[in-house]
């Protein structure tokens, strides 16, 4: 009996793990226009965060950019996401909003090209990380949600923009990540 309950058990995991998205496959444009997918940075953990230069919460960067230079030799990538979805906080071009990240913030980390993470525009990698397969569904709330992706490309879990780059719920996660 003990034997088909684990079996069982092992059956209902593999179906979940099957069906939640893998997040490395899908296709993005780097902030230079370069065709490009999360699968850069296989075997790595991520931390996808939709950003805007005009937002209340656009002081993140600066710990983003903290938080990448302190775990980036363990195996952290940042990758930061430009939307123009909250309250057109996002206006820029991408050569606008490179130079905004780089002399405002020093940004060093990946950024993409701008796209939408909500409503029927969302690009798919938005409409995968809050689909109920990803394992934490919801819509995209406001700039800077922040999500944690595992090394197979799975999401592991998300955070709101209220929760900063530098806070200790956000690094235990990364920690547990990159164990």
């Amino acid at each position: 009996m003990r034997l088909i309950a684990f079996l069982a058990t092992l059956l209902t995991l593999s179906m979940h793990a099957a069906e939640s998205p893998n997040l490395l496959t899908i296709p993005l444009k780097d902030i230079d226009g370069k065709e490009m997918t999360l699968a850069a940075y296989k075997a790595k953990v991520v931390l996808v965060v939709n950003v805007a230069s005009a937002c209340g919460y656009t002081a993140q960067y600066e710990g983003l950019e903290a938080l990448y230079r302190k775990y980036k030799a363990k195996g952290l990538v940042i990758v930061g996401v430009p939307c123009n979805d909250f309250g057109g906080q996002e206006p820029g071009t991408e050569a606008e909003i490179k130079k905004f990240c780089s002399s405002r913030f020093e940004v060093t980390f990946p950024l993409t090209s701008k796209v939408s993470a909500k409503g029927k525009s969302a690009h798919p990698l938005f409409v995968a990380l809050t689909g109920k397969e990803a394992g934490h569904p919801g819509p995209v709330t406001w700039n800077f949600n922040k999500f944690l992706v595992g090394p197979d490309g799975k999401l592991l879990v998300r955070f709101d923009s209220s929760v900063a780059p530098e806070s200790a719920e956000l690094q235990a996660a990364i920690e547990k990540a990159l164990k």
